[in-house]
This record gives structure tokens, C-alpha cells and sequence, in this order.
């Protein structure tokens, strides 16, 4: 029996994808890249905004299809979309056999077998499972889905921030981290299969151990991987200004493995709307953050997310914000316009914003932050990069991979021309040439030695 996957979110959600894949082969099942093959497709959704609801209930429409026009034979849905809205979607979409909220992963294997062996007896109930998501077992074994070269590690789960806007705590669970010994031998264990950028992630990886070991344990945890594995580079990704420790910035300014690329999803700067969105740290503490990053690693790179259209934003507030933007000139910049979620404290605030504002102020931020974007890349022309080559491009007939400034899937990427094939998960040298929109395109100087990363 062939099982299709459709993994849809963020980084975490691909994790538990991968999961699930490991656990649908060892049970003897094939996969199948292509959905139209299937027998059986499970959608892992993401429920965050309503544009990832949007996205989960498209895919679900589109394989629902399948069921009509093909032999698929069941849809599975798992992921936050299951657990925010799991009867509701069984109510609604009567393609849909199973659901699986995420405290549930582990239980794919069961989902298959009754939307299977039991249709086959002539039973037509649905499967539903509901898990505790504070006590499912994480991590665990799985199969990689990154580019050749790169992995995800996860560690921790859930979120204790509270943010106003945010549904994450709701649908995730409580903040929970992971013993520092698993993941150190999970890096180990990755660095075997060849990998060579292990882009450490959670809602917030600066909370790591404050449940477990009773203080934030990140910087600590960054040493003992290093430690362990010959792993070049190491990305930090969603990193909270209230909890940037002095320990953690001298961790990555001294630390040549740690990539000097920060991930800090600010959302707003004005002090009025932070309070509002029940953001940890002021508009002081963030700018101390941002000054003391600049001046103890020169030349990290910074990215961040703002929200704008907040409720209660004012025309003072979205000015002090660009104003911000233009001061700070940050390397990489996500702008979303707010999105009001249900059962979230700010979805009941009285000062909505008007749609259409937020999405002009929205439209405007980032119009600012490209040109910014487009300064930074002009800078690196002439320049040499390392670069960890992902794949070849037979139509355009180069390379492409990223640079230690680029994070998979969320920023750009780097073309590159050689006179020989690179394999994928290489790290390379590449000088260059010149900039089109948010991608950097240049030639192959020459591959990185062993040498160099070994003493690295």
C-alpha cells in the first residue's frame, strides 16, 4: 500500500512529518512522492493564521479530488488544523477518514490500518485522536525531508510566552524542553548521515531548560553539540529579546560553529502596542538587545518579524515601527498583517483595524524593507561566500544552494556557476557577481577543504 504525504507550516511541523514517515516505513508501508499513486495521503496542516487554515483547507479540498478521480482510498489530517479544529473537520469534509491531533503523531500507523483494513471489513467509522499535547513523547526517529546537507533540531515543544495574538499555546501546549543528552546524540546521529547545517529550533529556543534545569540552558547546550560533532554550522532560529543572555551572545561570538545569523521575531516596537500583544521587554530592552548583538558579533546577521494593524494600532504607532525599520536596517524582515484568531485574548480587543489597513501598512513596511534588503545584497558583490550547495538547476544549468546569511526555506538563495558537478550537501566557495532581487548569483571559487572544517 502506497502513503502520500503533504507536510504544510514551519520548520517544527516538518519535524513531526518526518516523524510520522519514519513510523509509516517501519510499519512495511511505501511511500509515494506522488499524491496521485497514493492509497492513502496524510495532510500535516498548520492552523497559526488564517492564511495557513486558507492553505490546509485548499490541500485538503484538492486531495479530497483524488478520492473521485483516482484509487485513493483515505485522507488523514494530523497537525495543528486537527488539533485547533479536529471534529470540525470531520463534520465538515466528508473525504476526510481520519484525524490526529498533535499529541497523536504516534498514533499514524493505527489511523491507517482502520481507515484501511477496517473500510475492507465493511466499517465506515471515523478515526479520531485526541492526545494529551503535553505529554506526548518527543522527538524521536525519522527520515529527513531537508535538503541534502541540512537538518532541523528540535528542541523543545509548545510555547509559555502567552503573546495576546497568538493561537501557538493553545494548539502546541505548554513549553516543554528536551534533556539535553537526546538531542546531543539526535546532532550525532545527524552529523552521520552527512549532515552539515543543523538549524536548532522551538517557539522559543532561548526558554530551553528553564522547565527542566531551572535556568535557560541554551548557550550550555550549543557547547556540548559542538563538543560532540565536527558539525560547520549551527543556525539559531527564534530567539525572544527578553531572554538573549550575556552567556549566549559570548556563546556565538566565540564559538566558530555557531553561525552568526539570529533569528528575533520582534513584532512591533512601539511600547503601547507591545504591552498590548503582552510582548516580554520593551522598546529599551529591545534596542539594548539589538546594540549589544552589533557590538559584541560585528557583522551578525539579524532577522525578525513585525505584525502590523494590531488592534490599537495608531498612525504614531505604525510611524514609530517605520521609523524603526529604517534606524535598525535589519539583514532579513517578515511583515504580516495581524490576523485575528479566535479563542486569542486580542480577538476580543474593541479596536479592530480595518482589513484593508493593515494591509497597506503591511504593503508599506515591506516595501521599505526590500529596498534595505537590496542595499545589504549589493554589499556582498565581489565578495567569496561560503555556500552549502543544495542542488543543480538543469534548465538554468547552475548550482544553488545558501549562504550562512540565508536560513532554509525563509530567505534567499545563491546561483552559482562551475565547471564541474557539486554535490548537493557540499559546503563551496563562491564568488559574487551580481544581485537579482533577494538572490545572490556568482561562479564556484573552490570547495571548502576538510581541512577547514575540521578546525572550524
Amino acid at each position: 500500500m502506497k502513503i502520500g504525504f503533504v507536510s504544510l507550516g514551519c520548520p517544527k511541523n516538518q519535524l513531526d512529518t518526518e516523524v510520522m514517515l519514519h513510523e509509516v516505513l517501519a510499519a512495511g508501508y511505501e511511500i509515494t512522492p506522488e499524491e496521485t499513486e497514493a492509497d492513502v495521503v496524510i495532510i500535516n496542516t498548520c492552523a497559526f493564521i488564517e492564511s495557513a487554515k486558507k492553505e490546509a483547507i485548499d490541500n485538503i479540498l484538492d486531495i479530497a479530488w483524488l478520492k473521485k478521480h483516482r484509487h485513493l482510498k483515505a485522507i488523514i489530517v494530523t497537525g495543528c488544523l486537527a488539533e485547533r479544529y479536529g471534529e470540525e473537520v470531520l463534520k465538515e469534509f466528508p473525504e476526510v477518514d481520519a484525524v490526529l491531533g498533535v499529541g497523536s503523531i504516534h498514533q499514524i500507523v493505527d489511523a491507517i490500518e482502520a481507515v484501511t483494513v477496517k473500510k475492507k471489513k465493511g466499517s465506515h467509522q471515523k478515526f479520531y485522536c485526541h492526545d494529551d499535547r503535553d505529554t506526548v513523547a518527543l522527538g524521536g526517529d525519522r527520515i529527513l525531508t531537508t535538503p541534502d546537507g541540512a537538518a532541523y533540531l528540535k528542541i523543545a515543544e509548545g510555547c509559555d510566552n502567552r503573546c495576546t495574538y497568538c493561537a501557538i499555546p493553545y494548539i502546541r501546549g505548554k513549553f516543554r524542553s528536551r534533556p539535553m543528552e537526546e538531542l546531543v546524540k539526535e546532532a550525532k546521529d545527524l552529523e552521520a548521515l552527512g549532515v552539515k547545517e543543523l538549524t536548532v529550533i522551538a517557539q522559543d529556543i532561548t526558554r530551553y531548560g528553564a522547565d527542566l534545569y531551572g535556568h535557560y540552558a541554551l548557550a550550555e547546550l550549543l557547547r556540548k553539540i559542538t563538543e560532540a560533532t565536527k558539525i560547520p554550522w549551527i543556525r539559531l532560529l527564534y530567539c525572544y529579546p527578553d531572554k538573549i543572555t550575556d552567556e549566549l551572545i559570548a556563546e556565538m561570538r566565540d564559538n566558530p560553529r555557531i553561525l552568526k545569523y539570529i533569528d528575533i521575531p520582534l513584532q512591533h516596537i512601539s511600547d503601547n502596542i507591545l504591552h498590548r500583544m503582552n510582548r516580554k521587554g520593551d522598546s529599551t530592552l529591545i534596542r539594548e538587545v539589538l546594540a549589544k548583538l552589533r557590538r559584541e558579533i560585528p557583522g551578525i546577521v539579524i532577522r525578525t518579524t513585525f505584525i502590523v494593524g494590531f488592534p490599537g494600532e495608531t498612525e504614531e504607532d505604525f510611524a514609530e515601527l517605520c521609523a524603526f525599520l529604517d534606524e535598525q536596517k535589519f539583514d532579513r524582515a517578515g511583515v504580516f498583517p495581524y490576523s485575528r484568531e479566535e479563542g486569542t485574548p486580542a480577538y476580543d480587543f474593541l479596536d479592530q483595524i480595518d482589513e484593508q489597513v493593515k494591509q497597506d501598512r503591511a504593503d508599506l513596511l515591506m516595501r521599505k524593507q526590500t529596498e534595505i534588503h537590496e542595499a545589504r545584497n549589493r554589499e556582498k558583490i565581489g565578495q567569496t561566500l561560503d555556500v552549502l550547495c543544495e542542488n543543480y538547476d538543469t534548465v538554468a544549468e547552475v548550482h544553488y544552494g545558501r549562504s550562512a546569511a540565508d536560513a532554509p526555506e525563509i530567505d534567499g538563495k545563491v546561483y552559482f556557476k562551475s565547471g564541474t558537478r557539486v554535490a548537493p550537501g557540499s559546503l563551496v566557495r563562491v564568488k559574487i557577481r551580481e544581485v537579482v532581487d533577494y538572490d545572490l548569483y556568482g561562479v564556484l571559487v573552490n570547495e571548502r577543504s576538510d581541512r577547514k572544517e575540521s578546525e572550524a
